[in-house]
Formats: C-alpha cells, sequence, structure tokens
C-alpha cells in the first residue's frame, strides 16, 4: 500500500505541476506575473487536494482536511526556499541546479504530512465506527437476552 500511495502521490505531483503553469501561462494574460502566479498556485493546490484525497490515499473530503492542506504546500516551499538556500550558499551548488535538488529533498516530508493529513484520519474514523458498531450490536444482544429473562 505504501508503495502505490507513493507513486501516485508522484503522478499527482507531476499533474499539480502541470496544472500550475498551465493555469500560470494563461492568467499572464490577463493578469501581471505575480498575481498570476499566486492564483495559479491556489487552482493547483485545490487540485492537488482533490486527487489526493480521491485517487492517491482514497479518503474522504472534509473541511478541516482541506483547511490545513496549505500547511503541507507552506512547508514545501519553506523547505524548498531553504534547501536552494543552503545549497547554493553554503554548498556551492549551482543555482540552476539547486531549486532541483531541494525540492526533491523535501518530497518525502510533504508526502509524510499528506499522508499525515489526509490518510490517518480515516483510520480513526473507521476505527470507530466498528467500535460503534459493536457497542450496537452489544447492546441490542443485551437487550435480547433481557427479553428473554422477562418472558421466562
Amino acid at each position: 500500500m505504501l508503495l502505490r500511495h507513493v507513486s501516485r502521490f508522484a503522478i499527482v505531483g507531476v499533474i499539480n505541476t502541470v496544472v500550475y503553469y498551465a493555469s500560470y501561462l494563461v492568467l499572464r494574460a490577463v493578469l501581471p506575473y505575480l498575481a498570476a502566479h499566486l492564483v495559479a498556485i491556489v487552482i493547483s493546490m485545490v487540485g492537488s487536494f482533490f486527487l489526493n484525497c480521491y485517487w492517491t490515499f482514497r479518503t474522504r473530503l472534509t473541511l478541516r482536511r482541506f483547511a490545513l492542506f496549505p500547511l503541507i504546500n507552506a512547508t514545501n516551499y519553506l523547505l524548498t526556499t531553504v534547501g536552494v538556500v543552503v545549497l547554493v550558499e553554503w554548498l556551492d551548488v549551482d543555482e540552476r541546479i539547486a531549486p532541483i535538488i531541494a525540492a526533491a529533498a523535501a518530497i518525502p516530508v510533504t508526502f509524510v504530512l499528506s499522508r499525515r493529513i489526509l490518510a490517518t484520519g480515516d483510520r480513526y474514523e473507521r476505527l470507530a465506527a466498528v467500535m460503534a458498531q459493536d457497542v450496537m450490536t452489544q447492546d441490542r444482544a443485551g437487550r435480547a437476552a433481557v427479553a428473554t429473562r422477562t418472558r421466562e
């Protein structure tokens, strides 16, 4: 299952990048570049959320997950930015290569956060549902036993 999640997460990442860039190019025709960039990020982030919920982790959409999802992207941007600075300034890596290395290094952290925010809750929700079902079954069995005893 982990391998399936990782491979699907990578595919969603590629799709997300294409959506971002295509949105940016279209929006750039009518907006200044920075506004086009910001709107394209939002569009790609929302698309990434839906794809990761529906396809990567096969989890329910919730408002809580949707509200937490931008934190994953913010963490990714922070890690990538720090990574670029460290690679260029401290390790003398070429400025054209540093973003690729930094982005690749941030992917595992982004995956773990995505999985934790998008997939973990369902496990607990399923467990709670099973436990509630057990309680209801035991309650019904108890009531049936009491009803049987009172008839006797």
